[in-house]
């Protein structure tokens, strides 16, 4: 019954339920045993007490057959000597009747019967004073010893009758005090029986479980073996991906090349031949050899930027992004861009891949203006703990830097597909790139184990938010925050 009622539990908590069904049953058991030991104990002490009532009733008699035989003889041979008996038992007789006295106490019947009992011995007594004072020879005395023996007699009956009575109620409280031992020893047999049954299935799910983790660890042990074995051939078929996206790029390239020089060539040299369609068909081969040649050096850094293991170093991001500004000074001063750079940090990176990162969102705002509005480029940063985005490590900082424009914008609908390879919310012909760039700057965040966003409504302008580790090492993580990089000064 107990292994079906555990059916439905966990092996964690059915060990746990066992673990608390032996205590519980433990625990009983020691509580039933100390309480049905000191019942056992209250009803030997009331059989003890029963006998100690006995013991005193024939002590009160006996006292009292002293002070009738003293009597007796001293009336029948006017011998002091007689007296010794009587006296001793006048002596003792009080503290017997009072410790008789308080051992019937309890009992209302045999406390009406000591009352009766004492009103028969100041009887006796009476009698047997007054017959100390006549002579063996007086008339009277034959009146006086039959009235002593009649009151002699009933006392015996009487303390007979009460013998009985302690006796009756001693064979009971026997009895009673048999019956809570064997209960004791059944209720406690039977504890015992269901805790060494519940240990037994205890154990036995203990042993499930061992197995069980065994089990599972010889399978890990394996899938561990399994996945080295993965891991030592995707990293064989990674460097055979990187040689071949190098000779791709190369061996693309210059038929490339050659077909935007010939192109040229032939525009230069028989333009005066080439009627309108023949001239944009030029066209056309040219922008379509150079566009795939920026898809081609696209692909290669896509694909160099986990392929490179390059250590990471301390990376000024102000410094990053002033270069970049400064590469796009014509473009940025012919569009006459309003330009707010914050105070940007100092965090622990790849310097290559940060140019990227920042180059291509950059790029992105530049590129998507507004019709008739006057660009403005905003990149600005702020410190953030680890539980402001999802994916983070705990009780780590992390700089949150985001790069916002006033441009066409999106519907944040598509704020995962715009990360994604060759995905574009707009035509080639009304924006020029290849797709790419914004997978790119997901790949580096997430090398740097950041996370990027972006928040943004149609024709109100786009927000892209990256937020990057302070530092990529757990010892820095863990030193105190005195020592944290700080942001550059001005």
């Amino acid at each position: 019954m107990l292994k079906e009622n555990l059916k439905g539990y966990t092996m964690n908590q059915r060990i746990a339920f066992g673990f608390i069904v032996a205590m519980v049953l433990i625990t009983s058991g020691f509580a039933i045993s100390f309480y049905s030991y000191s019942r056992y104990d209250e009803d030997m002490q009331r059989v003890r007490n029963t006998y100690e009532v006995i013991g005193s009733l024939e002590n009160v008699l006996s006292l009292m057959k002293d002070v009738e035989t003293g009597s007796r003889g001293y009336v029948i041979t006017n011998d002091s000597a007689y007296l010794e008996p009587y006296n001793k038992a006048m002596q003792l007789l009080p503290g017997q009747f009072e410790h008789l006295e308080m051992l019937t106490k309890d009992n209302k019947v045999q406390t009406k019967r000591r009352l009766f009992l004492k009103h028969l011995i100041e009887n006796k007594l009476a009698i047997t004073e007054a017959r100390l004072t006549i002579s063996a020879f007086d008339r009277r005395n034959n009146a006086i010893s039959a009235e002593s023996k009649r009151r002699m007699d009933l006392l015996r009956k009487h303390v007979a009758l009460m013998i009985d009575t302690e006796r009756v109620l001693m064979d009971t409280r026997n009895r009673q005090a048999d019956s809570s031992f064997r209960s004791t020893l059944v209720i406690i047999f039977v504890l015992s029986l269901m805790t060494f049954l519940s240990l037994a299935i205890l154990y036995r799910l203990l042993e499930k479980e061992l197995d069980h983790r065994q089990q599972t660890a010889d399978r890990l042990l394996a899938y561990d073996s399994q996945l080295r074995g993965q891991i030592r051939q995707l990293e064989a078929s990674n460097e055979e991906l990187e040689r071949f996206a190098f000779v791709a790029s190369h061996d693309l390239q210059e038929p490339l090349r050659k077909i935007q020089s010939f192109s040229n060539l032939i525009t230069e040299r028989y333009a005066n031949l080439f009627d309108a369609d023949s001239m944009l068909f030029m066209s056309k081969i040219s922008n379509s050899a150079e566009r795939m040649s920026k898809l081609i050096k696209d692909l290669l850094n896509f694909s160099r930027i986990s392929s490179h293991q390059e250590q990471f170093k301390v990376v000024p991001l102000h410094e990053v992004v002033q270069r970049i500004l400064d590469d796009q000074e014509l473009r940025i001063k012919g569009m006459d861009v309003q330009l707010e750079i914050g105070d940007l940090p100092i965090i622990e990176g790849i310097a290559s891949q940060m140019d990227h990162l920042f180059n291509n969102l950059i790029s992105n705002a530049l590129k998507f203006v507004k019709p008739g509005v006057h660009p403005v480029l905003r990149i600005q940063a702020r410190a953030v703990d680890s539980d402001s985005y999802p994916d983070l490590i705990p009780d780590r900082r992390y700089f949150e830097i985001s790069v916002e424009d006033n441009g066409i914008g999106f519907d944040e609908k598509y704020v995962d597909h715009i990360f994604k390879v060759f995905q574009r919310l707009h035509g080639k012909s009304a924006f020029e790139g290849t797709g790419i760039g914004l997978a790119i700057c997901k790949r580096v965040v997430m090398y740097h184990h950041g996370y990027i966003t972006a928040r943004s409504q149609p024709n109100e302008g786009a927000t892209f938010v990256v937020v990057l580790p302070e530092s990529q090492s757990q010892q820095q993580y863990d030193r105190p925050t005195s020592e944290a990089y700080s942001y550059p000064a001005g």
